[in-house]
């Protein structure tokens, strides 16, 4: 086969950001957003989160035009700006982000299965059984190489994206302004003490169903066209903004907020079954079904890409470089899947699993946002690009927002995680006889660490819990 054959084209490409952005969150993320916030608030949230991602697709189609000598994308963009160990936290939080959140699509995904098969309900045992299965059935696809994942994603991106279109029209038709606008701001009405905390929490569901924006970046040395990585990536981002938006405010408009915020997984199974019986509930449940093996099989493969390519620029240790007969990064998927299978036992001992490994995942990608943002503004400093400094500067101040609005459990769990990569990235640079840390990174090392006691002793009086 020829080279050019085994790259992949603008289709595939938007099909895998799409792909890996709209998973099982927008099925769900009617209920996650009022669980916490009203009307107002949520729209607040969006105006927020659609400034902010716009300005981080635009630094990514930015700096892949300008910089396609840096293939890794997100963790190329802080090793190129800021140093190897930043790099190598952008690599980690990446790869941390994308098995995290196949541990949540795994739980969604069996919740969805519990209407059809109700042996299963997302967090049990049987639960935990069938995801291992599905897991390494997802492993053995992969190992057959990246252009075969990446055309079964694109058949299953078309085929999930039919019922959230039917949802959509019919919710439109089913839309009640009255009920929209009842407790517009909350219960108090307008505060803005409370109006802000409400869109605080609103901020890690919107994080959430959107990572994945980054997809045709990391996956740029796989491209036909560099130029089609950042064309993949706005257009996938503007497609994906206005389907949540108009998910999660119309179903407002068609439940009252209390009773949408109490539904189960799926939400928009049930907001859909209120306006047309229980067919809707049946589609939709099948359309996640589909839509979460597509969005597994787009994350399972951004997970196992990352670590290969960081692993091959000296970032990561060699292991993770390994190739099979099929170009696929063997060491790479092992290791991934490995650490999912451990993490599915999560299930039994968190009572909210899916928010748990959601919120984990959207913690853990800050830092690999928030210093491709950076580097956007220092690259565009240096090349006096006005424009671009002000986009990367909104980006930025989004990923900070980010780190606060996130609150102070997660960020010090994450802190636990982060402070392991320590470990590694040390070894990665004794493998290329590399001095592991200057002194202002020895620094940010010690600040992980010492936060990560803090969590596990935090953890341990009952302070913070999963």
């Amino acid at each position: 086969m020829a080279e050019n054959e085994k790259k992949l084209g603008l289709a595939a490409l938007i099909a895998l950001v799409v792909g890996s952005m709209i998973g099982g969150g927008a099925f769900n993320i009617a209920t996650d957003m009022a669980g916490g916030a009203g009307a107002g608030a949520i729209i607040i949230g969006w105006i927020i989160t659609g400034i902010g991602m716009i300005a981080l697709g635009f630094s990514f189609q930015n700096l892949t035009n300008k910089r396609p000598d840096l293939e890794g994308g997100i963790f190329s963009y802080a090793k190129a700006g800021f140093g190897n160990y930043w790099g190598f936290n952008s690599a980690w939080g990446y790869w941390l982000s994308a098995w995290l959140g196949n541990v949540a699509y795994a739980t969604l995904l069996f919740s969805a299965l519990g209407y059809f098969i109700p042996v299963f309900n997302g967090g049990n045992v049987q639960s935990i059984i069938g995801a291992s299965i599905l897991l390494w059935v997802v492993h053995f696809l992969l190992l057959r190489g990246v252009q075969s994942a990446a055309l079964v994603n694109l058949v299953v991106t078309i085929a999930k994206l039919v019922p959230i279109f039917l949802f959509i029209i019919l919710g439109i038709f089913a839309f009640n302004i009255d009920q929209f606008t009842f407790e517009f701001w909350g219960e108090k009405g307008f505060n803005f003490t409370d109006v802000l905390n409400q869109t605080k929490s609103t901020m890690l569901v919107t994080l959430w169903v959107f990572i994945g924006i980054e997809g045709a970046v990391v996956l740029s040395s796989r491209a036909k066209e560099k130029s089609d990585v950042g064309k993949a990536t706005m257009i996938g981002l503007l497609s994906t903004l206005i389907i949540y938006v108009l998910i999660s405010l119309l179903s407002i408009g068609i439940m009252p907020r209390d009773e949408l915020a109490g539904l189960n997984s799926p939400s928009m199974a049930y907001v859909l079954e209120e306006v047309v019986g229980k067919w809707g509930a049946t589609l939709v449940n099948l359309g996640l079904v589909i839509s979460v093996l597509g969005a597994w099989l787009g994350w399972t493969l951004l997970a196992a890409e990352l670590p290969y390519i960081a692993a091959k620029d000296g970032i990561l240790p060699k292991m993770f470089a390994k190739e099979n007969k099929n170009n696929a990064p063997v060491n790479s998927l092992i290791m991934t899947n490995v650490l999912i299978q451990i993490f599915l036992l999560t299930f039994l001992v968190s009572e909210e699993p899916y928010n748990f490994a959601f919120s984990m995942a959207s913690s853990t990608i800050l830092i690999p946002y928030l210093f491709s943002a950076l580097y956007q503004m220092k690259y565009s400093l240096q090349k006096k690009e006005t424009k671009h400094v002000v986009i990367g500067l909104i980006a930025a101040i989004y990923g900070v927002w980010l780190l606060y609005a996130a609150g102070l459990s997660y960020l010090v769990l994450t802190s636990v995680l982060y402070s392991l990569g320590i470990f590694v990235y040390a070894y990665a640079q004794r493998e290329n006889n590399r001095k592991a840390f200057n002194g202002l990174e020895m620094t940010w090392a010690v600040i992980f660490l010492i936060t990560a006691v803090v969590a596990i002793f935090m953890l341990s009086t009952g302070n913070i819990s999963i």
